[in-house]
C-alpha cells in the first residue's frame, strides 16, 4: 500500500505539466462597520471574498496599496489581522429554466425553502455588450391589462419604461395589476431596496397562481448590504438577457430603481467620491443607464426584455435627479399622481405628464387619434378647473371647454381600475375609440 502511494506520488511530481497552485489569502487592516481594508491581495473587482470563518466581503476598489472591501452580510464580530481569502470569480449569475417559480437573495441563493437549484446555466452578471444595431425596433404591443396603460401609453415589446411617483401613491399595487395579466413568456422580478414585509405581501398577493409559475423574484430588502442590493440589480437583468437569448419574450420589472442609486451613493460616498447633485456621486448616477441599457428587444432573434422600472420621486419632486436621469434615458414614463390618489381614482395615472414614446410605431391611427383627443379634452379641463369649480365658466362660452366638461366623467371612467381587475388591450381600444374617435 504504501509502496504504491509513493509510486503515484512520485509520479505525479514527475509529470512535467504539474504546476502548484498557490491559495491567495490577506490580512485584515481596517474595518469600520461597513468597508474592510485587506492587505497582502491583489484581486480583480467584483471578486467575493472570505473573512474569517463566516463573513463574505466583496471588492469594490484600491486605495495605497491596499484592497478595499464591503461586507455582504450584516454584523462581524471580526479581529485585525484577520485571514481574507478569494472564494469565487467576479461577475457570474445562474440563470435559466431552473429558476422559474424560485425566489433567490442578492448573491443567488435560494430563500423560498424548496432546495438548493440544480441545473442552471451560468450568465455574466454585467452582461454581455452589445452594440447599437444588435438591438431590434419595438414593433409590437405588449397587453399588460391595465386600461388607461393599454389605451393611451401602449407599451411595446421591448420597451423600457418607467413609474414615476412619490412614496404610497400606487406603484407597487399598480406592478402587481401588471404581473398577473402581462402577456409574456417569463416574468423576472428584482425587489431591491424595499421593505422585506412588502417582499411577502408581494410574492403572496401579486404573484401568485399561475404567474408565480413563470416568474423569477430576485429579492434584496432595505436592511441588505448595498453591495447586495446593486447585485441584486446586476442578477436580475442577468436572469432576463440569458431567456431573452432562448428567444422568450421577457417582462423584466424592478422595483425600485431609485434604491439602486442609493446603494451606489452608499458605496460612493464610503469611497470618498465628491458629492454632487443633491448627494448623489457621479458613479450613483452613471450607473443607471448601464443598467437600462441591458433591457430592449434583440435584433437577430425573436427574444426580447420589456422593463418597467419604478422610479420614487422623492418628496414628489420630479427633478430630483434620479427621476430626471431616468427619464432622460427610458423610452416612456408613466407619473402618478397624489392629488388622483387622494380624490380616489387608482390607479392614479397622471396623463398629462406621461407618456411612450414608442406608441405612435406598435397601434394604428384611429387608436392614436382617440387618445390624443382624450389628452385634448383633459388638458382643457385641467386648464380650466378652476374656473368651472368656482362656477365663474358660462357654459356655451367655449366649444373646447364644453366638450371638455362633458367628456371628463367619461376619462375618469377610462383610468379607473379595480386592482383585481383585467382590461385586455383589444378591450381598452375598443372603449377609447368608442368613445373618443372621430
Amino acid at each position: 500500500m504504501l509502496n504504491r502511494f509513493t509510486a503515484d506520488y512520485l509520479d505525479t511530481l514527475a509529470n512535467a505539466d504539474f504546476r502548484p497552485t498557490p491559495k491567495v489569502a490577506g490580512r485584515l487592516s481596517s474595518y469600520d462597520g461597513l468597508l474592510m481594508e485587506a492587505i497582502g491581495l491583489t484581486l480583480p473587482v467584483g471578486t467575493v471574498c472570505r473573512v474569517g470563518d463566516q463573513v463574505e466581503a466583496e471588492v469594490i476598489g484600491f486605495r495605497n496599496g491596499r484592497t478595499i472591501l464591503m461586507n455582504l452580510g450584516g454584523p462581524a464580530p471580526l479581529l485585525p489581522k484577520t485571514c481574507v481569502r478569494p472564494v469565487g470569480p467576479p461577475g457570474e449569475a445562474e440563470v435559466g429554466e431552473a429558476l422559474l417559480g424560485r425566489v433567490v437573495d442578492g448573491a443567488g441563493k435560494p430563500i423560498d425553502g424548496l432546495g438548493p437549484i440544480r441545473g442552471a446555466d451560468r450568465w455574466p452578471l454585467a452582461g454581455k455588450l452589445q452594440g447599437p444595431l444588435d438591438r431590434g425596433r419595438v414593433l409590437e404591443p405588449l397587453d399588460v391589462g391595465v386600461r388607461a396603460i393599454n389605451g393611451l401609453l401602449t407599451v411595446g415589446q421591448g420597451q423600457r419604461i418607467g413609474i414615476m411617483a412619490g412614496s404610497g401613491v400606487g406603484k407597487s399595487v399598480l406592478l402587481g395589476m401588471m404581473v398577473r395579466a402581462a402577456k409574456a413568456d417569463v416574468v423576472v422580478i428584482g425587489l431591491i431596496g424595499e421593505r422585506s414585509r412588502e417582499v411577502a405581501d408581494f410574492l403572496d398577493t401579486k404573484v401568485a397562481g399561475e404567474a408565480r409559475a413563470r416568474s423569477v423574484v430576485v429579492a434584496v430588502p432595505a436592511n441588505h448590504s448595498p453591495v447586495l442590493r446593486i447585485r441584486g440589480a446586476l442578477r436580475t437583468h442577468a436572469i432576463a438577457e440569458a431567456f431573452r437569448a432562448q428567444g422568450k419574450r421577457v417582462l423584466l420589472i424592478m422595483d425600485s430603481l431609485t434604491r439602486v442609486a442609493h446603494a451606489g451613493r452608499e458605496i460612493g460616498l464610503a469611497l470618498g467620491e465628491p458629492a454632487s447633485a443633491r448627494g448623489y456621486p457621479p458613479s450613483a448616477i452613471a450607473m443607471l443607464p448601464n443598467l437600462i441599457e441591458r433591457a430592449g428587444a434583440d435584433a437577430h432573434g425573436t427574444g426580447s426584455i420589456t422593463a418597467i422600472y419604478t422610479v420614487l420621486a422623492d418628496g414628489d419632486d420630479g427633478n430630483d435627479p434620479v427621476v430626471d436621469s431616468a427619464r432622460s434615458i427610458l423610452d416612456g414614463h408613466i407619473v402618478l399622481s397624489r392629488a388622483l390618489a387622494e380624490r380616489g381614482v387608482y390607479p392614479a395615472i397622471d396623463v398629462g405628464p406621461s407618456v411612450s414614446r414608442v406608441m405612435t410605431d406598435i397601434v394604428p391611427k384611429g387608436h392614436q387619434l382617440a387618445a390624443r383627443q382624450l389628452r385634448r379634452h383633459l388638458a382643457t379641463y385641467e386648464e380650466n378647473r378652476d374656473l368651472v369649480l368656482m362656477g365663474a365658466y358660462r357654459a356655451g362660452a367655449d366649444a373646447a371647454i364644453d366638450a371638455a366638461i362633458a367628456h371628463h366623467g367619461a376619462i375618469t371612467d377610462y383610468v379607473r381600475q379595480d386592482h383585481d381587475e383585467v382590461v385586455s388591450l383589444d378591450t381598452a381600444t375598443a372603449e377609447l375609440v368608442a368613445v373618443f374617435g372621430q
